[in-house]
């Protein structure tokens, strides 16, 4: 389930294709702003990642009187969507982190119980840099007792919400039509 952005991923292929992509970029560059004062890793990539958004921003929206209405309505759709998955990623963060400082673990510790010896790895995992997997997630539900809710993001790709609506579509099971309404087409 990729349905948020991974940095490493984006940068490798060297280019930022999409609206949705560009906000998560956004706010990927907030985040790092603050890290790179602990990482020269973070600061590396930062500047990796700014160049690609300069880059897009030049190619989508330099030239104010090719930008149409469709474009600037995509743009918007696509903040409120990542603005939401950074407020999911914040709740996980801060949830993670109160329940480590009740069972007085440190940060270093939980990357210890997920076998991941880097600290830095630890960090942008926390912070949504990169995703965590689902077996990482699920060590954190068993040893934390977080509910699995808090930490598995479910939001669905817009790509993947229109397959299941046209799976629901094509079924033409009014049972199963009710329950296509409980997906959040952003």
């Amino acid at each position: 389930m990729q349905t948020h952005f991974d940095i490493e991923k984006i940068i490798e292929k060297g280019s930022i294709s999409n609206e949705l992509d560009y906000e998560r970029a956004l706010i990927a560059d907030r985040k790092l702003r603050l890290l790179a004062s602990e990482s020269v890793h973070f600061k590396n990539l930062r500047g990796k990642l700014r160049a690609l958004l300069e880059k897009y921003e030049s190619l989508n929206w330099s030239d104010v009187d090719k930008v149409e209405e469709l474009q600037i309505k995509e743009s918007d759709k696509s903040e409120i969507v990542a603005e939401s998955e950074n407020r999911f990623i914040e709740n996980r963060k801060q949830s993670i982190r109160k329940r480590l400082k009740e069972l007085d673990l440190t940060q270093e510790n939980l990357a210890t119980l997920l076998g991941h010896k880097s600290k830095t790895h630890m960090s942008e995992l926390l912070n949504g840099i990169k995703p965590f997997t689902l077996k990482d997630l699920i060590i954190i539900n068993r040893i934390l007792k977080l509910d699995m809710s808090i930490l598995v993001p479910v939001f669905l790709s817009k790509k993947d919400q229109t397959k299941i609506k046209e799976a629901v579509n094509s079924l033409d099971n009014p049972k199963i039509r009710l329950a296509i309404e409980d997906l959040v087409l952003y």
